[in-house]
């Protein structure tokens, strides 16, 4: 196994009206020796929060990309990966359900593998705050559809909590269609296609309050999912 440093990652944070949850990340900000790379695209004071944060601790290495549109999870993300310049880069939730500790321990799972996705399934995992049962069983049954539209093994292609190698990332980033949160499963479907080794990691992982996705997005997400698998 090879060492990886903090130095070599970026991690990418889409940041979208997140002005009532971003303390809970900032606050953990300072564990992380990498790059913070987040992409403001909302209507609040996100951006003018985390630049406020990052002038009093300068030896966080911050970067704060604002946009005046939305972008879309995806978009953000996608936005985010492009102002990357390390050889490993993932993403996170803006409510700190995932400390970034634990997305360095995510990132290390790289010298084996061209991505790594935190899991809140497998039996190793530590569910601090854990979701209702009502998201619980939304989440299973979208995880049956992906696995019979996409053929994908990953029992949460969902959590918020995914690190790459950059080389992997950049060769399926042409091929990317959706902006939105289903974003997340293309990225997975396009990487397996391309024979990139996906390894699933367990994760200590806290629930947060507001999520951003209900069950209106779940039907959009669907929807575009299978209008991206059959490419109409």
């Amino acid at each position: 196994m090879v060492p990886i440093s903090e130095k070599d990652c970026s991690l990418v944070i889409p940041a979208y009206n997140e002005e009532q949850r971003i303390s809970f990340f900032l606050e953990d900000a300072g564990n992380f020796g990498g790059t913070l790379i987040f992409v403001c695209d909302g209507e609040d004071k996100t951006a003018d929060i985390i630049m406020a944060f990052s002038d009093e601790h300068p030896d966080i290495d911050i970067k704060c990309l604002n946009f005046n549109r939305r972008l879309g999870k995806g978009g953000g993300v996608l936005e985010g990966i492009k102002a990357a310049r390390t050889p490993f880069v993932g993403f996170v939730d803006a409510d700190g359900s995932t400390s970034v500790s634990e997305m360095f321990r995510l990132f290390c799972n790289l010298s084996d593998s061209d991505c790594a996705v935190g899991s809140r399934w497998l039996s190793a995992s530590e569910i601090v705050v854990g979701q209702s049962l009502w998201r619980k069983f939304q989440s299973r049954i979208f995880n049956l559809a992906v696995r019979l539209l996409f053929g994908l093994k990953i029992s949460d292609t969902q959590c918020g909590a995914k690190v790459f190698k950059m080389e992997a990332v950049c060769a399926v980033l042409p091929s990317l269609v959706s902006r939105g949160f289903e974003f997340d499963v293309e990225l997975l479907w396009r990487l397996n296609e391309m024979g990139y080794h996906i390894e699933e990691v367990p994760i200590v992982w806290e629930d947060r309050v507001n999520s951003r996705v209900g069950s209106s997005d779940g039907l959009g997400m669907l929807y575009a999912l299978i209008r991206i698998r059959f490419g109409v």
